[in-house]
């Protein structure tokens, strides 16, 4: 495309459209006439993007398009709709889209941490190395440092501590993944390495089934939430590699948006594992009940995602903005 000879054959329209949005009151045929050239500076900004980007002249053309957007289909304020239809709609198709990134993700992770495991509960040079003697069994014995940790504080305030900190975590794992992925992949590493330290740790000291106990009623949805960000952080960063037929800016835009509603659904989600650590897991119900908790929390959750979740999908939800409140875009590839 010759940018020159392109600007010199719409200026014009581009000044036409920008005349119209100064005035206060349009007749019909100026209103007509706005909606008409809305469109095309919106087709012209998509070509200029994808053909011979230019900052300055794609700046001034976003802002218009902008301006004219706006005029066109006039303010609109969140309701309680949108929030209905996002935690319905939205953000379980998008959880249950990226499910080819994070089951691969969950599996992997799972193994590496049993793994771990594995190899620091039965070699003991390895254990000698993370910690003195003494501070081992200060970790691992009855009433330790493993068994305390969830009552060490007032419930609610661990509570809130915890799904802080996994709220952040998750987050993270979203936005990171732009960098093809690579800080998720350590951010998932360190999760992995703590959980194969505690299960190697309390396996060698033959208190294993009392560290799932603890573990298991709050980790099956926290570890889920947690594999969901990681996988789909993952996918963002593979869609900067290979963003198929839609332009890379284009790809990371809709995946992108896509991946800041999953980090406040997955917050939602990790607040009720935050809430089963803080008040269940401390808590004097035997071990069989806590974990009967964790296992429903986690069979709601993938319900959820697999039937709301694959039913929003197949009708053409992704979790990203609805369709009239995308910009105005052409086709780039076939």
């Amino acid at each position: 495309m010759d940018l020159d000879v392109f600007v010199s054959a719409h200026r014009a329209e581009w000044d036409r459209l920008d005349a119209l949005l100064r005035r206060r009151r349009l007749t019909g045929a100026e209103a007509d006439e706005l909606v008409t050239l809305y469109q095309r500076t919106a087709t012209h900004l998509s070509l200029i993007q994808s053909s011979a980007p230019d900052p300055q002249l794609t700046g001034r053309l976003s802002r218009l398009v902008a301006r004219a957007r706006s005029t066109v289909t006039g303010t609109r304020r969140a309701s309680w709709h949108d929030v209905a239809r996002f935690l319905t709609l939205g953000f379980p198709a998008a959880v249950y889209r990226a499910r080819h990134w994070w089951i691969p993700t969950a599996l992997v992770s799972t193994a590496t941490a049993a793994l771990l495991g594995w190899w620091i509960g039965t070699h003991p040079g390895v254990q000698a190395s993370l910690a003195a003697p003494d501070e081992l069994r200060a970790l691992t014995r009855p009433g330790g440092q493993y068994e305390t940790y969830y009552s060490s504080h007032p419930a609610a305030s661990f509570a809130a501590q915890v799904w802080t900190n996994n709220a952040q975590a998750a987050a993270m794992c979203l936005v990171l993944g732009v960098f093809l992925g690579l800080p998720v992949l350590w951010i998932l590493f360190q999760n992995m390495l703590n959980l194969g330290v505690g299960i190697g740790l309390m396996s060698s000291a033959g208190r294993l089934d009392t560290f799932l106990g603890l573990v298991l009623p709050h980790g099956l949805l926290e570890l889920t939430a947690v594999f969901v960000a990681a996988g789909t952080g993952l996918r963002l960063g593979w869609t900067v590699i290979d963003p198929g037929p839609r332009s890379r800016r284009t790809a990371l835009a809709e995946e992108g948006r896509a991946a800041v509603g999953m980090a406040i659904g997955l917050a939602l989600v990790l607040f009720v594992s935050g809430a089963i650590e803080g008040f269940v897991t401390p808590s004097g119900l035997p071990t069989w009940a806590r974990i009967t908790i964790g296992i429903t929390a986690e069979v709601a959750f993938l319900a959820y995602v697999y039937i709301l979740g694959g039913r929003a999908a197949r009708a053409g939800d992704t979790g990203d903005l609805a369709a009239a409140e995308r910009s105005a875009m052409v086709p780039t590839a076939a």
